[in-house]
């Protein structure tokens, strides 16, 4: 009669997910986009980014910045060396880029920390830009 022997350890799915993760993919997402997970929406006259950034010191290892309609978030964390450690963090330099929605204020950006969140808030104009249509000029 053969018995079923179990693996001793108690990460054995976590394996087979560290596993499935390191295939490679058509969507492959890049170094610097893993990590920071966002939800992005928008609240009556503002425009708010929310990124998971636990356990940094956001005065030292997180940066926001805005230019040309761009939102950049970048943060760095640095690995912690234990014996006989197993880690499912992302270290090193995790940045995320979104792209700011029509007339939004980039000189009136705002962000907070919380409990590991980050909110980065950014004012929106009452009306947006309106689409107009361009005469084009016939030359010969």
């Amino acid at each position: 009669m053969a018995t079923l022997q179990r693996r001793n350890d108690r990460h054995q799915f976590a394996d087979l997910f560290d596993w499935a993760e390191g295939l490679p993919s058509l969507f492959t997402v890049p170094a610097t986009m893993r990590g920071v997970r966002i939800e992005e929406f928008t609240d009556d006259s503002k425009y708010v980014v929310r990124a998971e950034l636990p356990g940094l010191d956001p005065e030292k290892d997180i940066k926001v910045e805005v230019a040309n309609g761009m939102l950049t978030i970048s943060a760095t964390r640095l690995q912690e060396e234990h014996d006989g450690a197993r880690s499912e963090f992302h270290y090193g330099t995790l940045t995320r880029r979104v792209l700011l929605p029509d007339g939004a204020d980039e000189q009136a950006v705002v962000a907070k920390y919380a409990a590991g969140i980050l909110e980065v808030t950014v004012p929106i104009a009452a009306k947006p830009a309106e689409t107009r249509t361009i005469t084009i000029e016939h030359t010969d």
